[in-house]
């Protein structure tokens, strides 16, 4: 029905997400069938319910960090010779049928397509979260360059080639400046791409707290990712 190529593939990290990562998968995989789910060290029945609705699911013994996850499933995803990698928020923020538009953007020659909510739309965003997001918009453009919209959507999709040059080094969440700094470091093509993310109590719960994203700016200048 969405007329994606059967190379693509839909990379999702997971940590404790058994309440919900069944239902996602199954809405995921009516669009897209190659799921991998990278169970991040869980201690709840995420590997199994992510099993049962139909993805391949990599297991890290003890939780890494979403940037580790993502790597790995990324990796897992090249073998298997996919041709485009989508990655995919595990707690049902994202619509999957959004994911047809995002390989089909990069058709025009870019290498990597990041989703963007501000040049889209958001369902229940607090006004806080809008705050935060713009704030880090402004951080990731004084490190990288990059003047995005939106630099911390979890939907984005890459090229074969682009993924195969992707080496994510921050294991937690600075994931996100990291991949920008490196579609900046490689001259790598983009394009922003509209979507949706619907925000939940659940959603909501499992989120970046302002105190964390202090904490990852710090580890990024420390760590010098960007030198």
């Amino acid at each position: 029905m969405s007329g994606l190529p059967d190379s693509v593939f839909v990379v999702i990290p997971a940590l404790n997400e058994a309440s919900v990562v069944g239902e996602v998968i199954e809405q995921v995989r009516r669009v897209c069938p190659n799921v991998v789910l990278v169970n991040d060290g869980s201690s709840d029945e995420t590997a199994l319910r992510a099993r049962l609705a139909g993805a391949r699911v990599i297991s890290h013994a003890i939780n890494l960090g979403q940037g580790a996850a993502l790597q790995t499933g990324i990796t897992y995803a090249l073998r298997l010779g996919a041709s485009h990698i989508v990655t995919f928020d595990a707690d049902g923020q994202h619509d999957p049928k959004q994911i047809p538009a995002l390989i089909q953007s990069l058709a025009g020659g870019a290498d990597v397509a990041l989703g963007t909510r501000f040049k889209g739309s958001t369902i229940d965003m607090p006004m806080a979260r809008r705050t935060l997001l713009r704030v880090a918009c402004w951080v990731n453009f004084a490190l990288t360059g990059l003047h995005l919209s939106d630099a911390h959507n979890g939907l984005r999709a890459f090229t074969r080639a682009a993924a195969e040059r992707l080496r994510l080094r921050q294991a937690g969440m600075a994931h996100a400046t990291e991949i920008v700094a490196q579609v900046a470091r490689l001259r790598l093509k983009y394009i922003e791409v509209p979507v949706t993310i619907r925000y939940t109590a659940y959603s909501l719960a499992k989120g970046q707290k302002l105190s964390n994203s202090v904490h990852i700016l710090v580890d990024l200048l420390l760590k010098g990712l960007l030198r």
